[in-house]
């Protein structure tokens, strides 16, 4: 066994993400810190670094790197590849969570977006065509 993995690999292999696309996607976006920095989905993660991901707006996860795998296994046994540091929510911010559940998402601004066939239509009209 190896001294270092892929961390895409390892958060894919770790059940921290769905797939390794997935954790390149998150690397790529910058939701992923290894030491504190930024990590590109091709640095090599080591036991005992800290790994930080931003899955949404105000939802984190630290862990630290306890085991190596490049290979599937069961989500029992993934669970023990990792110690999660996370600290708990405080209560304002269950409380905010929990409040975010009844509040309806935002509708996009009118016109925003691909124009449908009338629009487009008129849009073709409007210009001469």
């Amino acid at each position: 066994m190896s001294d270092s993995v892929r961390l895409d690999v390892w958060l894919d292999v770790a059940c921290l993400v769905k797939t390794r696309s997935q954790a390149k996607e998150l690397c790529d976006g910058g939701k992923i810190e290894v030491a504190g920095v930024r990590a590109k989905a091709h640095r090599l993660v080591r036991v005992g670094e800290h790994v930080r991901i931003s899955l949404a707006p105000g939802v984190e996860r630290e862990v630290v790197v306890r085991v190596l795998a490049e290979r599937h296994m069961a989500k029992v046994d993934a669970r023990r590849l990792f110690e999660d540091v996370t600290p708990a929510p405080s209560p304002e911010e269950l409380e905010l969570r929990h409040l975010r559940r009844f509040a309806p998402a935002p509708a996009p601004p009118k016109g925003a977006g691909r124009p449908e066939k009338r629009d487009r239509r008129r849009i073709e009209r409007f210009r001469g065509r």
